[in-house]
This record gives C-alpha cells, sequence and structure tokens, in this order.
C-alpha cells in the first residue's frame, strides 16, 4: 500500500469512527397548511417507533391529515383523522418504548395511544410545553408515552397551531374549528 492510499485509508476510517449516531438521524418535513415543521428522529432510542413513524410517512398516510386535537398548553396531536375527523385505517399497534430516557419536553414528538400501553399505530403528538409527567418514570399507568423525536425546526408553526381556536365536534374536544392540515410528510435526507 503507498503512503497516499495509507493515508487516505486512515482519514476514511477516522471519519467513519468519529460519525455519531446523532449525525445518522433522519429528519421528516411536516409541511402543515400553517407552514413546514421539521423532526429530528431518535432510531437509537427508540427503533420501532421510528420504523413504525417512516412506513407511515413513507406510505403517504400522513398527507391530507389533520390536527385533531389541540390543547395549548399541552400539546397538539395529529396522524390519524382526515379533515371529516374520519379516522384512518393503521397497521398493527406497536410494542411501547417509553422506557428510552427521552422525555416529554416542549418540542418533542411522541406516540398517542390508548389506555392499553401497547396500542400506538399512526396518531402522533408534539409537546408544547414540559410534560414529564407522561414520561414513564412519572405516568400513573407506570408505562407513559414514547418520545421518539423532536422538532427541529418550525416550532414557531407549531406555536401558531397550539392557538387556534378549538371546539367539540361531535365525539371529539379540541378539535380546530378550521381545520390544520398537514399536506405532506416527507423523509429528508
Amino acid at each position: 500500500m503507498t503512503r497516499l492510499a495509507a493515508l487516505a485509508a486512515f482519514t476514511l476510517a477516522s471519519a467513519l469512527c468519529a460519525a455519531t449516531p446523532a449525525a445518522w438521524a433522519q429528519k421528516v418535513k411536516l409541511q402543515t397548511s400553517m407552514g413546514d415543521v421539521v423532526i429530528e428522529l431518535a432510531p437509537e432510542k427508540a427503533p420501532k417507533t421510528v420504523d413504525n413513524f417512516l412506513q407511515y410517512v413513507r406510505a403517504g398516510h400522513y398527507d391530507g391529515t389533520v390536527f385533531h386535537r389541540v390543547i395549548k398548553d399541552f400539546m397538539v396531536q395529529s396522524g390519524g383523522m382526515q379533515p371529516d375527523l374520519k379516522e384512518k385505517a393503521t397497521r398493527a399497534p406497536i410494542p411501547l418504548e417509553s422506557r428510552n430516557g427521552l422525555s416529554n419536553v416542549r418540542g418533542s414528538v411522541a406516540m398517542a395511544r390508548t389506555m392499553v400501553a401497547d396500542s400506538a399505530t399512526a396518531q402522533f403528538f408534539i409537546n408544547v410545553v414540559d410534560n414529564t409527567f407522561l414520561d414513564q418514570p412519572n405516568a400513573r399507568d407506570g408505562n407513559g408515552y414514547a418520545v421518539f423525536g423532536k422538532v427541529v425546526a418550525g416550532m414557531d408553526v407549531v406555536d401558531k397551531i397550539r392557538q387556534v381556536p378549538t371546539g367539540n365536534k361531535g365525539p371529539h374536544q379540541d378539535v380546530p374549528l378550521q381545520p390544520v392540515l398537514i399536506n405532506k410528510a416527507t423523509v429528508e435526507k
């Protein structure tokens, strides 16, 4: 091996060793009717949840869904309902990954679920304030909610969404009076 080739191999090996999982983190852009929101995913902390979310993104599931639950001092929720509040079909639920060390703080993104721990499918929420009572160690049910990413751009858009007027629509509460859409969700490189 020539000296130049050895130097090139050493440089490449050093660069690969220096790369951290965060450097490889994928991002998803939500193009909403109020602006863009970019979410950085945490596959090293919530691999099944991230894989599930990316499958829904790639399948176009989130395109045309609405933020159907907006609570100004809590969170904004989306991912499962059309503007008429008809729920979209989903795949089977995934295991809960709430014991991953990530916290439900402002800007974090977590999976919505029912009272059953392993019931999350497609719906997710963005915490608009620190909601650490949703973290597994603090949760009343002992399970908590699985954080799998964080907003890295567009928190100002999330703050606009949290301020929209809401009301009741059929059995649903805290529904924006004017629909707030996810026009398109895309995986960013």
